[in-house]
């Protein structure tokens, strides 16, 4: 009866050592999110001169949303990038991700 006591606290200690709390980023997510910014980095220039239409009216739009969604375009293949060739290392600390506002494209804010 103690054998099976001790083995039972013994593989609860295991199972329990190995299991990340949920709210942790980890590799498999840092690697979805670099192939997620892969994927979607070209259309971050329609979605800028959009946000820009809906903020700054559409004068700003034919100007500066292409240059916002050419730079953010760039930010976001090179995250991608970054994010794929890193993602079995915690850099940053604790996978977290380098674009955050917002961390996948198209992700709502609000959330």
């Amino acid at each position: 009866m103690i054998r099976r006591f001790v083995m039972i606290v013994i593989i609860i200690i295991l199972a329990s050592s190995f299991a990340s709390p949920a709210y942790c980023d980890d590799m498999l997510k840092k690697l979805g999110r670099g192939f997620c910014n892969l994927v979607t980095f070209p259309l971050e220039v329609p979605e800028q001169i959009q946000r820009t239409n809906i903020d700054e009216g559409p004068m700003a739009a034919m100007t500066w949303g292409p240059i916002k969604g050419i730079s953010m375009m760039c930010v976001r293949a090179a995250a991608g990038v970054y994010e794929i060739v890193t993602f079995p290392f915690p850099i940053p600390k604790d996978f977290k991700p380098l674009l955050t506002d917002p961390e996948f494209f198209l992700e709502d804010k609000s959330w």
